[in-house]
């Protein structure tokens, strides 16, 4: 599991939501071989004035993977990676973090997802 949270400006962002999920789904499965349709992303989409990032473009975006603890450092640095060879922009205007945590936080489909059978490896 993975869910995504984008923060970039309203004004550059909102009209290319999906450009921009389209590039962060297809670096998350070439790099950790999610499924397809495990697509879990959330545009928080600012005002100009709301996001304060000094020596960055209008198109600075931040990123962040939510995810179930088991992923490896290398594929860490591999999803890293991809982000950043499909990111079309000045490098300096993408950032990500990856945030993880133990299966038993979360709750999926009623169940501590610790329990759940996934269709996919998280060990990678």
């Amino acid at each position: 599991m993975a869910q995504v949270k984008v923060y970039g400006r309203r004004d550059i962002w909102a009209g290319r939501r999906r450009e921009l999920s389209d590039l962060i789904h297809a670096s998350l499965m070439s790099a950790w071989g999610l499924p397809e349709d495990k697509r879990f992303h959330r545009f928080l989409l600012l005002e100009a004035d709301d996001l304060v990032c000094p020596q960055r473009s209008e198109r600075y975006v931040i990123i962040e993977v939510v995810c179930f603890t088991g992923r490896s450092d290398y594929a860490k640095r591999t999803l890293i990676r991809e982000l950043y060879a499909r990111w079309p922009h000045d490098p300096e205007d993408l950032e990500l973090t990856i945030v993880e945590m133990p299966r038993v936080n979360w709750g999926i489909r009623g169940v501590p997802a610790d329990e759940l059978s996934l269709s996919y490896e998280v060990e990678v």
